[in-house]
């Protein structure tokens, strides 16, 4: 059976993290997304979804039995103490579902490297279930525009989430490889090549 190497991939908000996980991924990485495992489990019908509406209040179920994300998002980011709650429900069960995955992906014995992206890995403490971590950075102007073109998103929006995480240059300077994503696609995988053959992904 392969070894079965444990990266997290995670950085400051339009970064480009997604895009370091799908050259991990074009080069033979299994991948996980911290973002997926959350919309997952934000339904009604978890035992984690239920903990939320309980937290938040009914409001935040919408018509087709889902829980808005954006609901939650508005009332989170207007109370501190609200914010620090849903984060003690919600990061301890996302990385729960990500060493489940691990296991299930380790017993396959088909892959080298298990790739995670957790925007906010150091804040919930993620860091310690990993071999290395990956940061990616980007000048705060591209970061600011990437992300205001992508979501249709305010800047202010833009603040508010940043305000809630870890200084993106912090991330860099903690994690075991930083990458500075200002550039093209291109431009990001030739930074990664020593990386992929470190990782023997080449």
């Amino acid at each position: 059976m392969l070894e079965l190497r444990k990266i997290a991939v995670t950085g400051g908000l339009a970064c480009g993290k997604s895009s370091v996980c799908r050259i991990l991924e074009k080069h033979g990485a299994y991948v996980v997304s911290a973002d997926a495992i959350v919309h997952r489990l934000l339904s009604p019908d978890t035992a984690i979804g239920q903990k939320v509406i309980e937290l938040l209040g009914s409001t935040i179920i919408v018509r087709n039995h889902t829980l808005d994300r954006k609901e939650i998002a508005r009332i989170v980011f207007s109370d501190p103490l609200k914010l620090r709650a849903l984060e003690k429900i919600i990061h301890p069960a996302v990385l729960n579902e990500i060493q489940k995955r691990f296991q299930a992906v380790r017993k396959q014995g088909k892959f080298k490297l298990f790739v995670a992206e957790i925007p906010l890995l150091y804040e919930s403490e993620g860091e310690l279930f990993f071999d290395l971590v990956i940061a990616v950075t980007a000048e705060e102007e591209i970061a600011r525009r990437r992300f205001q073109e992508a979501s249709g998103r305010s800047e202010q929006d833009y603040e508010r989430r940043m305000a809630r995480q870890m200084p993106t240059q912090e991330k860099a300077a903690r994690a075991d490889y930083p990458l500075t994503n200002n550039g093209s696609l291109q431009d990001l995988e030739n930074q990664m090549m020593p990386l992929l053959q470190e990782l023997n992904l080449t």
